[in-house]
């Protein structure tokens, strides 16, 4: 047995206790890893999921019709038709996003000047076909009211940074 074999051998068996006591002090540690369906990791108050239109307290929708979410939106996933009222201001008739389209870029919420359209911190809503994808004023509402909580928790989080 040469020196380069008995040096090479030394190395490898210093290499193999080095990472056997790495191994073995990470399995003392906690588990990095959590059971998904039943657990749920920390969101982000900036993170982007389903998109909500939001009311006042007074349950008034918060859209103005202004149209700058329309706009701003690159992918053109947004389409509002609006109407004056009687009292001068205007409001939606129709406002529909789809959701097929859209690329969760945040512009649309970033350029509502009343914080009417959000995107909310829901990030489990798959469907079984296309058209439950197609979302109108309705559904918008429906997942405003479901999530203003959390939704109005995060924008406050968020304010010193906008």
């Amino acid at each position: 047995m040469s020196f380069l074999d008995r040096s090479a051998r030394a190395l490898f068996l210093t290499d193999l206790v080095k990472g056997l006591k790495l191994t073995f002090s990470y399995s003392f540690k906690p588990k990095a890893t959590i059971n998904y369906p039943y657990e749920k990791g920390p969101l982000s108050p900036r993170f982007r999921g389903e998109h909500a239109l939001r009311r006042y307290s007074n349950g008034e929708e918060r859209c103005i019709a202004c149209k700058l979410c329309e706009a701003v939106c690159p992918a053109l996933a947004i389409t509002i038709e609006a109407e004056p009222r009687a009292d001068g201001s205007r409001r939606t008739t129709r406002y529909d996003i789809d959701m097929t389209k859209c690329i969760y870029c945040g512009l649309c919420q970033e350029a509502c000047p009343v914080d009417a359209i959000v995107e909310g911190p829901n990030f489990e809503f798959a469907t079984e076909t296309r058209e439950e994808l197609m979302y109108d004023k309705a559904k918008l509402l429906s997942n405003g009211d479901r999530w203003e909580r959390e939704i109005a928790a995060n924008l406050a989080a968020d304010a010193p940074y906008r």
